[in-house]
Order: structure tokens, then C-alpha cells, then sequence
């Protein structure tokens, strides 16, 4: 499992409105049995976006928003073969994280 790695979401039900967890636990701390992951929901049901909390990408060909907010850790188990790494967008990832942790 890597930092910025993008995994389907585990429950159907849910997958409809939000399809995508994205990693964001740093990767050397592996042993503890979950990862944080922010959800990645579709940009049509994402109604009130704050532009540095919620940065948007296209995965998979659908718009989604990362709902920074709503981060969680959720079992490695739960997690299967990543989708895609969106590393090449860290920095606009980070930011948000800055806006809830303080470093904004």
C-alpha cells in the first residue's frame, strides 16, 4: 500500500455516490492494521465545495471531489488493488489536509 494510491470503495451501496478512498497514511507506517483514506465523491452529488478543502480530479473517467473532511481509517483488509496513484496531484491533497489540520 502507497500514500496517494486510490482504491474502489468497499461497499456497493456506497460506491454509487462515492466510488473512490484515497490513502493518505504515510506508507512507513504499515503495521497497525488500517489506513487513513479521504472519500473521493462524484462531483454531481458534491454540493458545497470549499476550493482548498476539496480539490477535484477525474478518476476513472468520472469527476470526483475529495471530501477532506470525512477522512477515516478504515481496515487494510478493506482495501484491495489500488485503481490508480495520484501523486502527481500531492500537493493540491496536502493543502487540504493543511486546511483541517491547521497549517493553512
Amino acid at each position: 500500500m502507497a500514500r496517494f494510491d486510490v482504491y474502489q470503495h468497499p461497499d456497493p451501496a456506497i460506491r454509487k455516490k462515492t466510488p473512490y478512498l484515497l490513502d493518505v497514511q504515510n506508507s512507513h507506517i504499515d503495521r497497525i492494521g488500517t489506513r487513513v483514506v479521504i472519500p473521493l465523491r462524484l462531483a454531481e452529488y458534491f454540493a458545497l465545495r470549499m476550493r482548498d478543502l476539496n480539490p477535484s480530479f477525474e478518476i476513472g473517467g468520472k469527476a470526483v471531489v475529495l471530501d477532506t473532511a470525512a477522512m477515516a481509517a478504515i481496515p487494510v483488509a478493506e482495501l484491495k488493488k489500488p485503481v490508480v496513484n495520484v501523486a502527481a496531484q500531492s500537493a493540491s491533497v496536502m493543502a487540504a489536509l493543511d486546511v483541517v489540520f491547521g497549517a493553512y
